[in-house]
């Protein structure tokens, strides 16, 4: 079953959604301007899938029509997060031509770009859908789309890891080095970070998941390590201590994901579906 995503308020999204259009409005849209009175001349639209994909974002697309003008109708006629196929109609729009014209681009950027990371995270999840690890994402996000790209990814089934780096504490390789260790860069950390902070530590050998078990990790990562040495990472830590979490990563593909989820991790973190998705196929058709 695919996670449902969750939307930030408007409130957060708004100022993106009103900066994007200012970007592409600029000094204002010559062609509409010029062949349509503002908020006169009514029409209708239907939005179109021209590919096989789940749909995502249609909430976000409805929006960026009613920042431009509030009466405008956007009626969603697929779920978002549902399968669609080719040449079905995903969304009826009515209003004003002129807010349906200069917003067409932006909505449809949203959504295609969002559907098409649904529809990706999708596929990696199904791979494991019958073992008990779960596929979560990664900070390898658009800048700026971050918010958005990560709603996409919970869309297709996956989980956010953090938003940001306040979420949570993950000490990688750069940390490790700079603070001269795990042990370390884990107790000076622990020492000022606020609970309930979790502390997440990336190890590349098993002498590091040793070190991290040593000074009470929360959450392990096995970062790029062969599948048999995850094996034995993961026999070690759940015998030592059963409460910490273990996430895999690295190069994680299509092919090597089945692999990675059978050494008995609990998770699977990878950018894969974002940054290696192809946007889904929509178009926007006005009918007067």
């Amino acid at each position: 079953m695919r996670n449902s995503g969750v939307l930030p308020p408007w409130l957060v999204l708004d100022p993106l959604l009103r900066g994007w259009l200012l970007e592409d409005i600029g000094r204002g849209d010559r062609t509409t301007n010029t062949l349509i009175v503002e908020d006169v001349t009514l029409g209708s639209a239907k939005w179109i899938a021209k590919a096989a994909g789940i749909i995502a974002g249609l909430p976000v697309a409805a929006r960026v029509f009613q920042i431009l003008n509030e009466k405008v109708s956007f009626v969603a006629v697929a779920a978002e997060g549902a399968w669609c196929e080719p040449g079905q109609v995903v969304a009826e729009i009515h209003g004003s031509l002129d807010a349906l014209l200069m917003g067409e681009r932006v909505a449809l950027n949203l959504a295609m770009r969002l559907s098409g990371i649904a529809t990706l995270t999708n596929i990696y999840v199904e791979k494991i859908a019958d073992l008990p690890a779960q596929l979560v994402d990664t900070r390898k996000t658009t800048p700026g789309l971050r918010l958005l790209e990560k709603y996409a990814t919970a869309l297709g089934g996956a989980i956010n890891h953090r938003m940001g780096l306040d979420d949570a504490v993950m000490i990688k390789d750069n940390h490790i080095a700079a603070a001269g260790g795990i042990g370390e860069a884990v107790t000076r950390i622990r020492s000022q970070i606020p609970y309930p902070l979790t502390i997440e530590v990336e190890t590349e050998s098993l002498g590091q998941v040793k070190e991290a078990l040593q000074y009470n990790a929360d959450i392990i990562m096995l970062d790029n390590m062969p599948l048999d040495t995850m094996r034995q990472a993961v026999q070690l830590i759940r015998q030592q201590d059963s409460r910490v979490k273990i996430e895999a990563s690295g190069n994680v593909t299509l092919e090597t994901i089945r692999g990675v989820a059978q050494t008995g991790v609990d998770y699977i973190s990878s950018s894969a579906p974002i940054t290696q998705s192809k946007w889904l196929d929509l178009s926007m058709r006005i009918v007067l």
